[in-house]
Formats: C-alpha cells, sequence, structure tokens
C-alpha cells in the first residue's frame, strides 16, 4: 500500500474513499522508567522511549493501513502523525491520512 504525506497525487486519477486512522497507547515498564529516569540527570537521548515510540508509530500505521485495505483502498495519502501525552508514562500515537482507489 503506498502512504505518502502529500495531499494530492499528480498525474493520478484517483476517488477519496474517506478518512482512515490508526492509534495506539504504549507505556514503559516501571524498571525501564525508572532506569530512563536516571538518565535524565546526566542528559542523552532515551533510547528505550525511542525504540517504544517507535513501535507505537508502526503499530498505528498497520492498524491504519488495515482500516484502508478493508475499505478497498489502493494508497494513503495527507498522512499526518500526532501524539498526546496521555499520563506520565504514557503516549498514544494516532496516525490519520485519506484512503484513495485508483481509476
Amino acid at each position: 500500500m503506498k502512504i505518502v504525506t502529500v495531499e494530492t497525487l499528480q498525474g493520478e486519477k484517483y476517488e477519496e474513499m474517506g478518512i482512515v486512522s490508526g492509534s495506539t497507547i504504549q507505556t514503559k515498564n516501571f524498571v525501564s522508567d525508572f532506569g530512563q529516569g536516571l538518565k535524565s540527570i546526566v542528559g542523552g537521548e532515551l533510547h528505550s522511549y525511542t525504540e517504544m515510540m517507535m513501535k507505537a508509530r508502526e503499530k498505528a500505521t498497520q492498524r491504519m493501513i488495515d482500516q484502508a485495505v478493508q475499505m478497498g483502498a489502493d494508497a494513503i495519502i495527507g498522512v499526518r502523525y500526532t501524539t498526546n501525552s496521555i499520563m506520565a508514562q504514557a503516549a498514544e500515537v494516532l496516525v490519520f491520512g485519506t484512503a484513495i482507489r485508483y481509476k
């Protein structure tokens, strides 16, 4: 499935099928979170949080793709990601776009 951030596909004929989205809420376990808290004292990248967010984006994206496939879409355009902090140790990742079918 083609997934792009552009709002239109130049030179392509397609019909818009509607909005598709995917989301997930991820959290770190206490032991990992404690270790990352210590890391914040000295600075640097919080690798376990980076990995958590990468996995969350992948999971949310797959859910969006699954929704588009169920609609019979060929591609998703105008894709955007957003994140929200749900609580101190949890984050939501939401991805959305417009499902299209080529003519």
